[in-house]
């Protein structure tokens, strides 16, 4: 290892000192280490102590970076579902390189910790020479530090490929890196770890780009019509009376020469040949429907739309906030469609809006997709909703309830069977759901349901891609993209040999997670939408007084969107004057002390658990007035929130982070509180 060590500095200083030239498929090297020595002063062979961030420093940089770490910790997990397995940690770092979280196999923690890849550590690089990370930031673009290419010797086993993460107005605010220690492979198949991360990167920018400017009117275009909205597409926010406020990277790039500087302050209308509207300002023209436009300057085409996120223009198609308690929400019918897209069935979740990203992403490829969720929470919905977005949405949507059919009847079911195959079969035999849905997508739902004999069949399906029917010897081709769903854990079912493993693996090209419908941060939306279709359907126009809609809003939905479907249903049915009162909502919602006392526990089984696995509490300072406040405060809204961490959260307007450490401050045990202790 020392000979190691020697080699490679010495290698360094030659290369800097102009000894010795190297070839680079990252230009950026040479030049990193020559900044190392002569701006850092750093040496390539000394074995630097990695620098941690205090615990104060850090909670103070989460906080800073709120926004972005809740943003990116979706994509992450996005990312980290195309990569587990193959020994990279995923890193999210501020401008200055600190690193301020991380999603890392639990296995590999310890050879990156002692790699120094830990949460808090400085990885600028003027504290640990050239990497990924340190020098994607000092380079402003993608970077790609393989093995021999990082400036430490102490360095040269590892991989690290970071991408810069812009704010709205184009500065650098974060790095996103993909790492590995003891990197196995060459150098050619980082370009596919620098695509991945690079892309993430973009989406992260957009997922920001539209948080800022969530309650302006934002137009999305590309010259592609099948781009817009999509992650390609270039996007601008407008203000009420038609200035460009914002423009993101994307916008920039497509429009060529013009800079951001160049179009802040604009009026769209000297940028784009928009229809002109004189009497009506333009964000209140704001639709989803594609609109080809030209540029002014070139007179090139595009394809626009425009989206208003937050704004009080949608307010009639929205169930709302009452102002005050004694006011009634009038709901505006919605037409009943049995089709809907990802944007309406992700809504304003960032987990569904995770989701549908994901699933719009593969709506071209054949990957299986496996949807894992609670009963009730729309995973049929959301499937038929992926096969409409994919080249498929021409061809048959079959859905299968494998729970549904019984056992003796699922063979016969799914793979068809010839005339006469057997006792009650129909004289000319069935085709079966996989030949049905030929060409389409077949939806397995309750996979976990199906017979292992039946799931040795599946699997030789979906690797040979054909059917041989009950009674037949024939074999039938067939080309299906298969989506599967299971409210169990399919891994916990193939560790119990309940389920078969390469089956597992066939089906999981990804898994997607559908939350219950109580962590929907899109709750209201939905009881919105859901109560629109169905006073549509029933052919009268309700409103819903405000004890009502707290009742909903407040109660836990243990049987998700299915359960709160039927509860609207029956309130229509029940209400009298055409206004929904809280005792038309049933005995569950207007006393739900008894049927919250099983859901409390496990609605906060993971608050618990966090917060017994953090650090242990300060001390607090009950002598300070502005403590004793804030500490007031905080037990209020956790207590009138029913120690629902994420809500409180949210009406404190802090991450759940936040209100965890600031609970530490001020030594809030919520166990305590549950259990009747002193407050």
């Amino acid at each position: 290892m020392h000979d190691t060590t020697y080699q490679h500095s010495e290698r360094v200083i030659d290369v800097v000192g102009g000894k010795e030239s190297i070839e680079q498929p990252e230009s950026n090297i040479s030049s990193s280490w020559s900044r190392c020595i002569n701006s850092h002063g750093l040496d390539p062979s000394r074995r630097y102590s990695p620098r941690v961030e205090d615990v104060n420093r850090i909670a103070e940089l989460e906080d800073q970076y709120d926004t972005l770490i809740d943003i990116a910790r979706l994509e992450m997990d996005a990312l980290y579902e195309q990569i587990a397995g193959s020994g990279y940690a995923l890193l999210l770092t501020d401008a200055n390189g600190i690193i301020l979280c991380d999603k890392v196999d639990p296995n590999l923690s310890k050879s990156f910790h002692a790699a120094g890849l830990v949460h808090g550590a400085n990885w600028s690089e003027s504290m640990e020479g050239t990497n990924g990370i340190g020098t994607c930031i000092a380079e402003q673009r993608a970077v790609t530090v393989h093995r021999t290419d990082h400036f430490r010797a102490r360095h040269i086993d590892l991989s690290c490929t970071g991408a810069p993460i812009l704010d709205p107005d184009g500065a650098l605010t974060a790095v996103l890196d993909a790492s590995c220690v003891n990197a196995k492979y060459s150098r050619a198949n980082q370009m596919h770890t620098k695509a991945m991360v690079s892309m993430s990167s973009r989406l992260i920018e957009k997922c920001l780009f539209l948080r800022r400017f969530r309650d302006q009117c934002v137009l999305r275009f590309h010259s592609r019509a099948e781009f817009v909205s999509l992650l390609q597409d270039g996007a601008m926010a407008i203000a009420e009376d038609g200035t460009i406020i914002g423009a993101d990277q994307v916008a920039i790039a497509l429009l060529a020469d013009e800079s951001r500087a160049e179009l802040i302050g604009r009026n769209i209308s000297e940028v784009f040949d928009v229809p002109p509207h004189v009497s009506d300002p333009l964000y209140r023209q704001c639709q989803s429907a594609l609109t080809p436009i030209r540029d002014l300057k070139h007179g090139r085409r595009f394809y626009m739309t425009s989206q208003l996120t937050n704004s009080s223009t949608q307010k009639g198609n929205r169930l709302h906030e009452a102002g005050s308690g004694a006011q009634a929400v009038r709901v505006k019918n919605t037409p009943r469609t049995d089709i809907l897209d990802l944007d309406t069935v992700s809504g304003r979740d960032p987990v569904m809006q995770r989701n549908a990203r994901c699933a719009r992403r593969l709506a071209t490829s054949d990957v299986a997709i496996l949807l894992q969720g609670p009963t009730g929470s729309g995973k049929d919905v959301f499937a038929r909703a992926v096969h409409h977005a994919s080249e498929r949405a021409n061809h048959p949507f079959v859905a299968v309830n494998c729970a549904a059919i019984p056992e003796t009847l699922i063979e016969a079911e799914l793979f068809g069977y010839k005339a006469g195959a057997f006792t009650g079969a129909r004289k000319e035999g069935a085709r079966g759901r996989i030949l049905q849905a030929d060409g389409g997508t077949l939806f397995l739902d309750e996979i976990g349901d199906m017979p292992l004999e039946l799931q040795t069949r599946l699997l030789r399906v979906l690797e040979e891609r054909v059917v041989t029917p009950l009674g037949s010897e024939v074999p039938t081709p067939v080309n299906i993209r298969l989506i599967s769903a299971s409210l169990r854990d399919l891994k916990d079912m193939v560790a119990e040999g309940r389920f078969r493993e390469d089956l597992y693996y066939r089906l999981n090209g990804i898994t997607l997670k559908l939350p219950p419908l109580r962590k929907r941060q899109d709750l209201p939306e939905i009881i919105s939408n859901i109560l629109a279709t169905e006073s549509a359907q029933a052919g009268v126009s309700v409103s819903v007084s405000a004890a009502a809609m707290q009742l909903l809003r407040a109660y836990h939905w243990p049987g998700n969107i299915r359960e709160l479907r039927n509860v609207l249903r029956t309130a229509l049915a029940m209400c009298e004057d055409d206004c929904i009162q809280p005792e038309d909502l049933g005995d569950d919602l207007c006393h739900p002390e008894s049927a919250n006392d099983d859901h409390s526990h496990a609605d906060t089984h993971d608050d618990r658990r966090h917060a017994r696995s953090t650090q242990a509490p300060a001390q607090p300072v009950y002598g300070n007035p502005l403590e004793a406040a804030e500490r007031a405060a905080l037990l209020e809204t956790i207590e009138h929130h029913r120690y629902n961490m994420s809500r409180a959260a949210r009406t404190l307007g802090m991450s759940r982070n936040t209100l965890y450490r600031k609970m530490r401050q001020h030594g809030i045990d919520t166990d305590a509180l549950r259990g009747g202790g002193s407050r």
